[in-house]
């Protein structure tokens, strides 16, 4: 993966592909957590919920449809 592999500066659109590339970029040490933040004017916690969802749900996870499914799974199993 290189900084050509990550979605362009200015994006707006956040599908699942691009979000998964965003992680994959910061957990593989081409950007740092803090650069991807700035770079895409994420916050620290919009990031950190991508990575969980990922790391709990897959990929699929990341889909803005589905995060209300996954929300009540996590809170019923808490």
């Amino acid at each position: 993966m290189t900084l050509a592999d990550l979605p362009p500066p200015n994006t707006k659109r956040w599908v699942i592909r691009r979000k998964a590339e965003v992680v994959a970029g910061v957990r593989s040490g081409l950007i740092s957590l803090e650069e991807a933040c700035r770079r895409y004017k994420l916050s620290i916690e919009e990031f950190l919920s991508w990575q969980r969802l990922i790391e709990s749900h897959g990929v699929a996870g990341l889909r803005a449809t589905r995060l209300q499914d996954y929300r009540v799974t996590a809170e019923k199993s808490d």
